[in-house]
């Protein structure tokens, strides 16, 4: 985000810790709601630029929000929706991704409260692990000519009593309003807010066979000492590295699989 939109986004981010501190407000019922307004806002391309319209009163703005949400979502939603909209947004989009951004916050919060946390995020990053290794199933759910909904339902099947209730609304998020996003991407993204706002980072570990919980605890304390924060590791399986592993944090690499020292290798004797 631009500079005006950071801002924007920090002032409604006050508004929205501010409801979910005062205790009263259910997590994920706001979560729901806040989806509801982005895909409102997606759908009218009228409505959005009237919330955005850098020329329009920042009151007008929010007093048109109230009204429009006014019996629709709970009265802190309504209150997160009018400070961001009363604010100068850099670009449109800002305003729809911040507002999805907060229901993730939301559901992140309903999750830890519950001691769900680290549950969602194995979750989460397994069923897009199952999806991409599906085909039939990932064209089923990334076919952007097929009904929201029936996707939607779809997940639902698949999900039903085996995770927890923020997993299962986060992934039918994602195949139902992927906003124009490839459907890991928008997994990755939801997975970078869910660890952000536990204070933690995320790595994508790569091994050739599965870490047993003490391999586990060793890596992630070896990455918290070296990044200077908690790691949380989502380990995939894959056979062809044959042995060692990969670590991915954001835009950084470790490499140290055998099938990467094999590569190297062949590229040095000119094979």
């Amino acid at each position: 985000m631009q500079g005006s939109s950071r801002a924007a986004a920090a002032a409604g981010q006050e508004v929205f810790e501010a409801a979910l501190a005062g205790g009263s407000v259910d997590p994920a019922s706001l979560a729901d709601d806040l989806l509801g307004v982005a895909a409102a806002i997606d759908s009218s391309a009228a409505l959005r630029r009237a919330l955005t319209d850098p020329t329009r009163d920042a009151a007008a703005k929010g007093g048109l929000a109230r009204n429009l949400l006014a019996g629709k979502a709970s009265g802190a939603a309504i209150d997160v929706v009018a400070t961001l909209v009363g604010q100068r947004w850099s670009v449109d989009r800002d305003l729809t991704d911040t507002i999805e951004r907060f229901a993730v916050e939301a559901l992140a919060a309903s999750a830890a409260a519950q001691g769900r946390g680290d549950q969602v995020e194995d979750e989460l990053f397994r069923f897009e692990r199952i999806v991409a290794g599906t085909p039939a199933l990932r064209d089923a759910l990334t076919d952007r000519h097929a009904d929201a909904g029936g996707k939607a339902a779809l997940v639902d099947r698949l999900l039903a009593d085996k995770v927890s209730p923020a997993t299962a609304r986060l992934a039918r998020q994602a195949v139902s309003a992927p906003r124009g996003r490839r459907f890991s991407t928008v997994i990755d993204e939801y997975l970078g807010i869910l660890a952000e706002r536990r204070a933690q980072l995320a790595a994508t570990v790569t091994s050739a066979v599965e870490l047993d919980g003490s391999q586990r605890e060793r890596l992630a304390a070896a990455l918290t000492r070296i990044y200077g924060k908690q790691v949380h590791l989502n380990v995939v399986l894959d056979p062809s590295v044959v042995g060692g592993i990969k670590v991915e944090i954001g835009d950084e690499v470790v490499d140290g699989t055998v099938l990467r020292k094999l590569e190297g290798a062949r590229r040095h004797f000119g094979s």
